[in-house]
């Protein structure tokens, strides 16, 4: 995008534009075809075959390298026949460690052991193939390599039953009793899908009932968020409440899941007055809502409202995942133009800076955007299992195949528990909203630019003065750890950066108690020497345990006083509208 067209399209980002009308044929024909491509779009695919052939075709020393590397597998692999087909031996190949398909010890006998090493010898050729090929783009290069392992772990001998002697062994062990099970578990899940119903078991958390149980009240509702205030269980509470802003591709509750996974809860056990933005489920009625509507009706409003209820008071301002980047735009912009009513900020798994966004961007490139856009024109809105497709894709062995391989041949149902319905229950995205963060924050980077514009002028990151504390988490496919510490680059402030074990979810909620959990942490000053992500995880001090505690002490550092707590729904002009969780979190 030149910079006339970049700075005519952010001059209306305030504006009234409506998304692209749903009538176009192009519009009607892509979203046929997404029903088969499940929202991909297939130029967007052809183009990055193409371009991995074409250049593999004309690199006659790429062909050599590959020739020669299957040769002398296929040596490894019948030299390794020979010997496993008379005793057990040492494996020709390893699987990766995050691979768990072949751990257990059946997959050494004979001739499974032939099966899982054939696998993954082709397995090790085909990411040799698909990289490293001269001349092929850096995206198209990743989405071939991707697509390459998606087509591989459909054909692992982990997903059938005629080579996967665990499942022969318990079909033996069972009498074919698992099956039976499995049978009944596809038909059980068809039916759901069918009927619009979650996954068996999430009946056991329902809202307002098992999760999001935190007292408080409903203190401010508009178009697009309701807020909630939560009920005080100290007789003081520090002077600056806490306003909390999660993404809206998120229900809220996330930070409030069972009781004790419940961050929100912990947080008003500590003496904090706790403010959390639910934001409405959108439908095709909302499709003209855009990424300035959710600054201003979102987090802007919710500001307005918390320095009501708690007047004279600074704000802790957290955001988590693209809660944390919009929070970030606000408090740029609160920097330009001097508006000093935030504390601190405290960014959970957030990126503001996305050239490297993690494996999103395999999705993400102009053609597939307009492919999205014209499928949103359509319906007004992304539906939430195409965001959900995409997610699982991303972790494919885990989500899909070992998921459907354990329910229809084991016949096991996975235990629900608290995070897992959550995760069930998906949001839709507006049209133009959804348009604009691909473009603005994915593909063009505006935010960490300088480029993107509110109120018709442009904010940088540079002009957040207050103290940043910023959580990451190590195994984060959506936030990569990397992409979130450039957060220190990008803001003059002082930023406590936490590297937490886990991953984008699981990470974050993480309380205390749980003796698996570890994390890093420390505070690094604008004056400090340049220090890379792989030199922070090397110096870092390591801990063990849950981060929360040491958020919890730094957000009491950069408090000043302790005042009689604050009851929900006793300031004038925000009365109690409704019990927590409110109406927008019920809304499917």
């Amino acid at each position: 995008m030149d910079t006339t067209t970049r700075t005519t399209t952010r001059a209306t980002i305030d504006g009234t534009t409506a998304s692209p009308p749903a009538t176009t044929t192009d519009a009607r024909l892509h979203a046929m075809m997404s029903l088969f491509t499940g929202g991909l779009s297939p130029t967007a695919v052809q183009q990055a075959w193409w371009d991995w052939a074409q250049h593999l075709l004309l690199s006659p020393d790429k062909q050599t390298e590959l020739v020669g590397k299957a040769l002398r597998k296929w040596q490894r692999f019948g030299s390794y026949c020979e010997r496993a087909g008379q005793a057990p031996c040492e494996p020709c190949i390893e699987p990766l460690p995050q691979d768990k398909r072949f751990r257990d010890e059946a997959w050494q006998r004979w001739p499974f052991n032939m099966l899982y090493q054939g696998f993954l010898l082709q397995q090790q050729w085909w990411h040799v193939a698909t990289t490293g090929v001269p001349g092929v783009s850096r995206h198209h290069e990743a989405m071939v390599n991707f697509g390459a392992r998606q087509m591989l772990d459909i054909w692992s001998p982990s997903n059938f039953l005629a080579t996967n002697p665990e499942l022969q062994e318990q079909t033996r062990r069972e009498g074919g009793a698992n099956l039976a099970r499995g049978a009944s578990n596809l038909l059980e899940d068809w039916q759901r899908r069918q009927a619009g119903e979650g996954p068996v078991g999430v009946e056991a958390y329902r809202v307002g009932r098992d999760v999001a149980v935190t007292p408080g009240k409903v203190v401010y509702r508009n178009r697009l968020i309701e807020l909630i205030q939560y009920a005080p269980t100290t007789q003081e509470v520090h002077a600056e409440p806490v306003l909390i802003v999660p993404a809206w591709i998120m229900k809220y509750y996330i930070l409030d899941l069972s009781p004790e996974n419940s961050l929100i809860r912990y947080l008003v056990a500590q003496g904090h007055t706790v403010f959390v933005v639910s934001w409405k489920n959108p439908g095709s009625d909302e499709r003209d809502l855009g990424m300035a509507d959710y600054r201003r009706l979102g987090v802007m409003a919710a500001l307005d409202a918390v320095t009501a209820i708690c007047p004279e008071q600074r704000v802790h301002g957290v955001g988590y995942c693209l809660g944390g980047t919009l929070l970030s735009i606000a408090a740029a912009a609160m920097g330009r133009d001097c508006d000093t009513r935030l504390a601190s900020l405290t960014l959970l798994a957030a990126q503001t800076d996305f050239s490297e966004a993690g494996e999103l961007m395999l999705f993400i490139d102009e053609d597939q955007v307009r492919f999205l856009e014209d499928l949103m024109a359509v319906r007004g809105y992304l539906d939430t299992r195409q965001m959900a497709g995409a997610f699982q894709l991303l972790r494919s062995q885990d989500l899909i195949w070992s998921k459907m391989v354990r329910s229809y041949l084991a016949g096991e149902r996975p235990p629900m528990f608290d995070l897992m319905a959550w995760n069930a229950d998906g949001t839709r995205m507006p049209a133009r909203m959804h348009s604009e963060y691909l473009r603005w924050l994915f593909l063009d980077n505006d935010l960490a630019g300088g480029r993107y514009r509110v109120d018709e002028r442009p904010v940088s990151l540079t002009d957040i003065e207050i103290p940043v504390f910023a959580v990451s988490t190590l195994k984060d496919h959506v936030a990569p750890w990397r992409s979130v510490y450039k957060v220190q680059w990008l803001t003059p402030a002082d930023v406590t950066f936490v590297l937490s074990s886990g991953g984008h979810n699981a990470g974050i909620v993480n309380p205390p108690g749980d003796s698996h959990r570890f994390h890093q942490i420390s505070t690094i000053q604008p004056e400090d020497p340049f220090m890379d992500p792989d030199g922070w995880q090397a110096s870092a001090a390591h801990h063990d345990g849950s981060w929360w505690p040491c958020w919890q002490g730094w957000l009491t550092d950069h408090s000043t006083q302790r005042v009689p707590a604050r009851e929900p729904g006793e300031t004038q002009g925000y009365p109690a509208l409704d019990e927590a969780p409110g109406r927008y979190v019920l809304e499917k």
